[in-house]
């Protein structure tokens, strides 16, 4: 199947299937586009789409975030994991603001200096929020193409290669809108039928071209790995003291947090690294609290 086939395959599959999502939509802003990129970084979408729709309803734009301390976006993104993604949102917010008197920047360069910014969210915002001819691999594209192209059961962990950029911009649509339909599609048929654990591959528009499934499934049995533990781990335990700070006004005292976590070693170790990464401030000699002072008029230390 030549790459004008793939195309009119993918675009009638995704026509009958693709989700509802609201930065897909026509009337979704490029802010909107950004803060959506930033949440799905490793987070399902049914977890984002109820944070995102709150993020964007106190913060229409860059200038309405960055006008708030950072703190605020850390409570605001309450448990969507990863909270560092909180701060850099706000940073890149505050560059633009700062740089671009409060719009998204539409060149990829400008993109991929903004805070938390790398060249898969540049590629992405420059698509679907700037319907720019960009070649978009995430870990579905990758996994999608990988399989199609070249029969690989899962994308290498180090990310993209030249030969994987420049085997998608061969097939990539010219015309920069069939090119953002294109990339798009791709992510949803990686997140719905070509799946890291359960392929549907009767399911799959690319079926009878796909040189994974005509080599049958060569590498199924590794090709997901292995899911990293999470209970009682350091990063539960960061989330535990995260979520209690969080819950807390102004601040926080260190006997509080010692019943949050209950392992003194591990609590420490966490603590340390929430302040590392500038999440948590410290109030005094024995209080925490996030990052700038709170916005919404409470004002409780939780003993």
């Amino acid at each position: 199947m030549g790459p004008g086939r793939l195309v009119a395959a993918l675009d009638a599959w995704y026509a009958e299937h693709a989700r509802d999502l609201p930065w897909r939509r026509p009337e979704a802003t490029a802010w909107g586009v950004v803060v959506s990129e930033f949440m799905l970084q490793q987070t399902p979408v049914a977890r984002v789409l109820p944070v995102w729709a709150r993020w964007l309803e106190r913060w229409p734009t860059p200038a309405a975030l960055a006008a708030e301390p950072p703190g605020e976006a850390i409570r605001a993104w309450g448990r969507l994991g990863y909270p560092r993604r909180a701060l850099r949102l706000h940073a890149a917010a505050t560059e633009m603001v700062a740089r671009h008197a409060g719009h998204v920047p539409t060149e990829s360069q400008d993109l991929r200096a903004l805070p938390g910014v790398g060249d898969y969210t540049a590629a992405a915002v420059a698509a679907f929020a700037h319907r720019q001819r960009t070649v978009v691999l995430d870990t579905n594209v990758r996994r999608v193409l990988g399989r199609l192209l070249r029969g690989d059961p899962r994308p290498r962990a180090t990310g993209p290669t030249v030969a994987e950029r420049a085997a998608s911009a061969a097939i990539l649509p010219s015309d920069p809108e069939a090119a953002a339909a294109w990339s798009v599609a791709l992510m949803e048929l990686g997140a719905l039928v070509c799946t890291a654990r359960s392929p549907r591959c009767g399911a799959c528009p690319f079926q009878d071209s796909c040189r994974w499934y005509a080599a049958g499934w060569p590498g199924s049995d590794t090709a997901s790995g292995r899911r990293q533990a999470y209970a009682g781990t350091d990063r539960q335990a960061r989330g535990r003291l995260l979520a209690a700070i969080r819950d807390c006004h102004v601040s926080i005292t260190r006997g509080r947090l010692e019943t949050a976590w209950d392992q003194p070693g591990q609590r420490e170790r966490a603590l340390a690294s929430l302040l590392a990464d500038g999440l948590v401030v410290a109030v005094g000699d024995d209080s925490y609290a996030l990052p700038g002072p709170p916005t919404d008029g409470h004002a409780v230390r939780c003993r």
